[in-house]
């Protein structure tokens, strides 16, 4: 008996099969991600594709970049002294404060929740310091460790509560907010203003500019630099294990695109004092907490939460372990941004935490792109954000107009962002993309 070994029962039911159905067999070789047929058609394809996602409510951050270049351009139209270097940087220090307490915001905006103590937090840091610091004489860079964890401990204290015992995060940071604040309160004492040294490290936190011009240029080229190299290596790893990736043509393009906004701002910085030290801690803490969400396994899984928290669970993830991890990290961000607004103002005193910050932390956050209903923003929309909001109080502020109607205008543009938000997010639901 002989054996045929050249073939298989599952190779000729294989053959068969393709022989019989070889519409499916044509479709399945011709299969390609619709990605690189975007990229192989050049420009337009990407037109296409712009929208394309237009369409299915992809807009990303183009509504706030137009918003802040339409805010920029009324109001230099309006008094020639808003988009000069001096006003320019003055902004740029003042928005760092807010900045880094929204950057915090983002990250329980991600898991479609809230926090309403930041801003006592923030007040509770700045109090701290400058009791440890000027009352007791502590050594600054301790006492400002020590502010900062202040932040860290009453952040997870409320995602104890939130994640572990089941209180809605609202009602939470709601008594934290009123807690935190009269801890504040009883920390500065009857004086209740306490002035920092103007010498000190927090001190210099915004009143410290790099003059030499090459720090300003230096930063440039670093973040071009970087982000050449970055989206290069990334797209050679993608290219090697078969994942759709950019072409260089358009790496170069964004890389130019971005090499045009650091040197313009490097230029604008050198033509006034020079580099500001609380701008450049801003950049880093974006760079560093943007790679943590995108490019790390716990970023992964504080966005998986903000998706669907029971499919986190299914999938394994430390449901409790990330909620309390995410409530401290907003606290920590809240304390930093409390040592600079301590810093800008050179005291500590009792309406520290207080007024429109918290309104304008959480506004940034959402105006800059971050959803309110999770699972969708960047820590860079802290940085848009923040752009919009202290562009119209300074815009506002040049021509002279009221509080009140400052007040009234933010609110406005928060009323919108938030509008755009729902309705992108009915329509990706619509497309299927949600």
């Amino acid at each position: 008996m002989s054996i045929d070994k050249t073939s298989t029962p599952a190779e000729n039911s294989a053959d068969q099969v393709a022989v019989e159905n070889p519409d499916a067999a044509a479709a399945a070789v011709t299969a390609v991600d619709p990605r690189l047929l975007v990229r192989e058609q050049g420009l337009a394809g990407y037109i296409g594709e712009f929208k394309r996602k237009m369409k299915a409510g992809d807009l990303g951050s183009l509504p706030v970049v137009v918003g802040l270049l339409i805010i920029w351009a009324i109001f230099a139209s309006l008094n020639s002294n808003f988009l000069t270097a001096g006003n320019f940087s003055d902004m740029s220090v003042a928005m760092v404060g807010t900045g880094m307490i929204a950057v915090g915001i983002v990250f329980v905006l991600l898991l479609g929740e809230i926090d309403l103590s930041v801003g006592s937090v923030s007040g509770v840091a700045g109090a701290a310091f400058a009791v440890l610091s000027v009352t007791h004489g502590m050594n600054e860079w301790l006492a400002m460790l020590l502010a900062v964890l202040t932040g860290t401990v009453a952040g997870a204290i409320h995602g104890f509560f939130f994640a572990r015992i089941g209180v809605p995060a609202f009602a939470v940071t709601l008594a934290g907010l009123l807690f935190w604040n009269g801890f504040m309160l009883q920390v500065l004492g009857a004086n209740g203003t306490i002035n920092i040294d103007p010498e000190g490290v927090v001190a210099k936190l915004t009143g410290y500019f790099f003059a030499d011009v090459a720090a300003a240029y230096g930063l440039a080229v670093v973040a071009v630099v970087g982000y050449f190299l970055n989206a290069y290596f990334d797209n050679r790893r993608r290219a090697a294990v078969g994942i759709p990736s950019r072409p260089l043509s358009e790496i170069i393009v964004r890389t130019v695109l971005l090499a045009v906004v650091a040197f313009a701002v490097a230029i604008v910085f050198n033509q006034y004092k020079g580099l500001p030290l609380a701008v450049l801690i801003f950049v880093v803490v974006l760079l560093v907490t943007d790679f943590v969400l995108r490019r790390t396994a716990y970023g992964r899984k504080v966005f998986a939460l903000g998706g669907s928290v029971e499919a986190s669970r299914r999938a394994g993830i430390n449901v409790t372990a990330v909620r309390i991890s995410v409530f401290a990290i907003s606290g920590t961000f809240a304390a930093i941004g409390g040592l600079f607004i301590t810093s800008k103002i050179a005291s500590a005193n009792q309406g520290a935490g207080a007024g429109d910050l918290l309104m304008n932390a959480i506004a940034a956050a959402v105006i800059g792109g971050t959803s309110l209903f999770g699972g969708r923003g960047r820590t860079w929309n802290a940085l848009l954000g923040v752009l919009v909001i202290i562009s119209i109080q300074y815009g506002l502020a040049l021509q002279g107009v009221a509080s009140p109607v400052q007040y009234m205008i933010t609110g406005g543009v928060l009323l919108v962002t938030v509008v755009i938000d729902a309705i992108t997010r009915k329509t990706q639901k619509t497309a299927g993309r949600a």
